[in-house]
């Protein structure tokens, strides 16, 4: 019984951990856009715009 009393507290501190983290990174912009990062690699370069490619 004595363990519980000190895993509680760990977990409830965990868990307000996460959530705070989880607030953190809604309000800085980071779940704003999911769809564009996933089609972007798709999506064909222009061909003034290509790096890294031998003319």
């Amino acid at each position: 019984m004595n363990i519980i009393w000190f895993l509680l507290p760990i977990a409830l501190a965990m868990g307000g951990g996460f959530l705070a983290a989880f607030v953190f990174a809604a309000r800085s912009g980071q779940y704003d856009d999911l769809e564009t990062p996933a089609h972007r690699m798709l999506l064909d370069e222009e061909p003034g715009r290509a790096k890294g490619r031998a003319k």
